[in-house]
């Protein structure tokens, strides 16, 4: 049987998350992962922020707060977005807060040295004698090269979208104290991703099997891999091993982007120390029977198909490469993208406040960019909350439920054994397809198992309009209870079928039905069967209806 390690891209701990991000690589894992969980799986969920690299340094130097609290702010922060939105990780970590991340990321770099991935290099470099530190790319201004725009970055022109060479740019300045660097020598290392490449992981990306989009992007990359720097002058980030500091490595960091995907073993190992199982982080993370999962946007592609699996390999430590990278493409805000720096974004915390949060996830679900661009729109949000669930599953559990409460003491109606046989084929075979969500979700289609969710919701409205209960009532009370009774058993389905979409609402409609426990604890129920599918007892106690879901107002 296998076992999922599930991981998310780490989100950055330089400012809030945006919708956008929840898209890409957080809210399909945590629907992605209650399903599993709900189908019997063994799945270890793995996240946290990336709290290394210039562009902390910088947030923090301008906000004048240290690195640490700077970082476990925005730590917070994210966190909190992911509560409001119901998504739950097994590990939420951090890298500089992860009491096992800097030997396991210094364990990397010395493997892959010993195995001969990695070249040393003495390069030049701009240095500040001011400051008297190495700059760091973002530490650097000056004019582009290619177009002339005074306002360069040591990164990227903003004006042509050049990626810049730090030593072509003219006039380069310290942006710390404004004065012009020097170029100085320095050693840094770099990952030899051509040999991993020639080696091995060439060969195994071309016959690996990737989703459309992911297969494309990665096997484009393979035709021109260059060697990767995986060392800075930097006072924050994970050292380099001791040992390496007469090689040149004194006051030298690991790379961020090269620690950063470390922090899925090493959170994996904080996991389980707290489980009291030092040790078991290894059975997530090497066997033929792990599945490694990797939920990202495709600007992470790269390093997440190519990058991290050359490292994994490279190590020689027998870890288990990624099984699926289903990456996403971009999630845009109403014609164009989410930009926190530009104040493209959303108010999340007004907007939590406004609307029900479970709604918010099964739109975003149901607008998922998993082979194209998609976008959110407020409009959109309350067509899809009005029309998909207020208007169908709201309407069905409202109707249904306060009926009965009125008419039946809130207790399941009696199914007459001589309606069973026609309840089951009116409501199975003659009002609608129906059909399994998880199979979707399990194949990373979540936008079918949200379009599944709905068609599963609408045929018990087929049925309730078709029999009427409430007018059967006065005619054939004995059929009207059996529909009714027929229609309880299809909400618990329902309830069950909601809960890794709407965790929330599910355990609302779960208690609404009499059940106790946790509705996410319950096996997956699949596609209703005529011999199995009822499971209620006649004259069973329901809790107390409510509505569901609200009708919103027009937002414009």
């Amino acid at each position: 049987m296998p076992r999922y390690t599930v991981t998310s891209a780490l989100p950055y701990a330089n400012g809030p998350i945006h919708f956008g991000h929840v898209a890409g690589a957080y809210l399909p894992a945590d629907l992605y992962v209650r399903t599993l969980r709900m189908l019997g799986e063994e799945v270890a969920f793995i996240c946290g922020t990336d709290e290394y690299g210039v562009a902390i340094t910088l947030g923090a130097e301008k906000a004048d707060v240290p690195y640490e609290e700077y970082v476990a702010g925005w730590h917070d922060t994210i966190h909190g977005t992911f509560e409001a939105l119901s998504i739950e990780f097994d590990i939420w970590s951090g890298t500089s807060r992860c009491a096992d991340h800097t030997a396991t990321a210094q364990e990397f770099f010395r493997t892959l040295d010993e195995a001969g991935y990695l070249t040393r290099r003495e390069v030049e470099q701009l240095y500040c004698a001011t400051d008297n530190m190495f700059l760091a790319d973002r530490y650097i201004g000056g004019t582009c090269y290619e177009c002339g725009h005074a306002e360069a970055r040591g990164d990227e022109c903003p004006a042509c979208g050049t990626w810049i060479a730090p030593l072509r740019l003219l006039d380069p300045s310290c942006k710390i104290c404004g004065g012009t660097p020097e170029k100085r020598p320095t050693t840094h290392w770099y990952l030899n991703l051509p040999k991993l490449r020639d080696e091995h992981i060439g060969e195994w990306i071309e016959k690996h099997e990737w989703k459309p989009n992911v297969s494309t992007f990665i096997k484009n990359l393979l035709k021109d891999v260059p060697e990767r720097a995986i060392t800075r002058d930097m006072n924050w980030g994970v050292p380099l091993p001791a040992e390496y500091a007469d090689q040149g490595g004194e006051g030298k960091v690991l790379y961020v982007w090269f620690d950063a995907p470390i922090g899925y073993i090493s959170f994996t190992k904080e996991l389980c120390a707290q489980q009291g199982d030092p040790d078991g982080w290894e059975k997530w993370w090497k066997g033929d029977d792990v599945r490694l999962v990797h939920f990202l946007g495709k600007d992470n592609i790269p390093f997440h198909c190519m990058v991290f699996p050359s490292m994994l390999h490279g190590s020689q430590q027998g870890y288990t490469l990624p099984w699926q990278v289903p990456a996403n493409e971009f999630y845009n805000l109403e014609g164009g993208k989410f930009s926190t720096s530009e104040g493209r974004t959303l108010d999340t915390a007004d907007l939590f406040e406004r609307y029900e949060s479970d709604a918010l996830r099964f739109y975003i679900i149901s607008t998922l960019p998993e082979t194209a661009d998609a976008e959110f729109s407020l409009q959109g949000f309350v067509t899809a909350n009005n029309a998909h669930l207020a208007g169908n599953i709201g309407n069905l559990v409202t109707r249904v439920l306060k009926f009965i409460a009125k008419n039946y003491e809130g207790r399941v109606p009696d199914l007459s054994e001589a309606q069973r046989a026609e309840m089951d084929r009116e409501i199975l075979e003659e009002c609608g397809a129906f059909g399994d969500p998880a199979l979707h979700a399990k194949a990373f289609q979540f936008r079918r198992a949200a379009d599944q969710l709905v068609a599963n919701a609408s045929v018990a409205n087929v049925f309730m309009q078709r029999l009427e209960p409430w007018a059967l009532r006065k005619t054939d009370p004995e059929k009207a209870a059996s529909a009714l009774n027929t229609l309880c058993e299809w909400l618990l389905w329902l309830a069950r079928w909601m809960a890794p979409f709407m965790p929330g609402k599910a355990q609302e409609l779960w208690e609404m039905l009499g059940q106790s426990g946790r509705v996410g604890d319950q096996s997956w129920p699949g596609a209703p069967e005529p011999s199995t599918w009822r499971q209620l007892e006649n004259g069973a106690a329901l809790g107390d209806p409510a509505a569901l879901f609200p009708r919103l107002d027009d937002p414009s």
